[in-house]
């Protein structure tokens, strides 16, 4: 019966130290605290948001899934950078609608170069034969 008592008693104390040991309530830190993740934004700041950057953002995990805060932040910051997009979009798309608008009334050319002879390159009003072709000396 002593032996019974003996090998309790010492199943206590093993177990006792293990988990102080294990926990750190014996001054040594086995596990040590952890700093929570904490999103790092890396969207570029000096740049626009490319493809690449969307397919290398990572969100920190939370106990049930991704922390809210993080994943609004990330999704504010790329509808912002969307919707600056669609308004430069909508700006040069209207500047080109001028542009085109203007030049049809004008009956200017829109593609032409500057130093471009108004006939264009093909014209043979210049005196010699067009690109390509031989002029028959």
């Amino acid at each position: 019966m002593r032996v019974f008592w003996f090998l309790l008693l010492t199943m206590v104390v093993v177990v006792t130290a293990v988990t102080l040991a294990v926990v750190g309530g014996g001054g040594s830190a086995v596990l040590q605290d952890v700093e929570p993740q904490r999103f790092t934004d890396p969207l570029p700041t000096t740049r626009p948001v490319g493809r690449a950057d969307i397919e290398a953002l990572r969100l920190p995990m939370a106990a049930r899934g991704y922390r809210m805060a993080d994943v609004d932040e990330a999704l504010s910051r790329l509808g912002a950078e969307l919707a600056e997009r669609d308004a430069r979009i909508a700006e040069l798309e209207s500047a080109l609608a001028g542009a085109q608008a203007s030049a049809v009334t004008t009956g200017t050319d829109l593609f032409k170069q500057p130093g471009d002879r108004p006939g264009g390159p093909g014209d043979r009003q210049a005196g010699g034969p067009a690109r390509g072709e031989d002029d028959g000396r």
